[in-house]
């Protein structure tokens, strides 16, 4: 039996979970200066970031996204198409979150909505009024897939989405891009 059972885990040890492309995302973008609290911290520790958010968008270095506990696996790293960059779950979203007497805000995942908040910016530069407007020219609605499981290759983008004082990157949105595995 233990022959068998070892034959069995090699066999599937290089297996991994099947790249999957949920759909029906709302995508919004948080940064230093609408954090709560503001600044960079995060809910996890993942990827050595010491709890810090950040990211590029490479597989290897994933921008933070917020999310409600139990839409993704913590630390999980997924594919953007919006941004044609890979996202880490690595912190906690208010307004996707269960709502409960002390978050009266949190409404999205109450009412069956898929939110990820996806971080701009520095990990330490707040940039004030300017990032919370460019946050909110880079939601453009409607609704995005996702890439769960992605192959490590895809192709990034790592132009940041913010840079303070005043830089927002508008262009590098893509809201006609499909998640495909």
């Amino acid at each position: 039996m233990i022959g068998i059972t070892l034959l069995l885990a090699a066999t599937f040890a290089g297996v991994g979970t099947a790249c999957s492309t949920p759909g029906n995302f709302i995508v919004t973008f948080y940064g230093y200066p609408d954090n709560s609290p503001p600044g960079p911290a995060t809910a996890h520790d993942c990827g050595g970031r010491n709890y810090v958010a950040g990211g590029s968008g490479t597989y290897d270095d994933p921008v933070t996204i917020a999310t409600a506990p139990g839409e993704l696996n913590v630390c999980e790293i997924v594919y953007i198409p919006l941004l044609t960059k890979y996202g880490r779950y690595e912190d906690d979203c208010a307004q996707c979150t269960k709502s409960c007497a002390d978050r009266p805000e949190a409404t999205d995942y109450n009412n069956g909505e898929s939110h990820i908040d996806i971080w701009t910016g520095s990990p330490d530069t707040n940039g004030g009024q300017n990032q919370i407007d460019c946050e909110n020219n880079l939601t453009f609605g409607g609704r995005y897939s996702i890439v769960r499981n992605p192959p490590t290759n895809y192709g990034v983008n790592t132009t940041p989405l913010f840079v303070a004082p005043n830089t927002c990157n508008t262009q590098n949105v893509y809201p006609d891009n499909e998640a495909h595995c």
